[in-house]
């Protein structure tokens, strides 16, 4: 199950990576990496610490569904905010 889930963690980082790379305008295109691998780069370590004081704090499964049940509810309300990022549609739209 490790295995998978570092190779879907990959899949992510390129889908995201795709992301900006495509839809950032040129003239934003650098600033706009930077920023995100500032926060790509921070969200490991961020995210190990919150999980080891969670599983502290409430033990490992609750943690664990918690976290699930977190990251669900920050994508509908990602979703309800910011609706545009639903119509992204296909990576390769800018390219042709």
């Amino acid at each position: 199950m490790l295995f998978i889930a570092g190779a879907f963690d990959s899949v992510s980082v390129i889908v995201r990576g795709s992301i900006v790379q495509l839809v950032t305008p040129d003239e934003m295109r650098g600033r706009v990496s930077a920023v995100n691998n500032i926060f790509i780069g921070t969200s490991n370590e961020f995210g190990a610490l919150e999980s080891g004081l969670t599983a502290a704090l409430f033990g490992p499964v609750l943690s664990v569904v918690g976290g699930g049940i977190g990251t669900i509810l920050v994508v509908i309300v990602v979703a309800m905010i910011w609706p545009e990022t639903r119509k992204i549609g296909a990576l390769d739209k800018n390219l042709r």
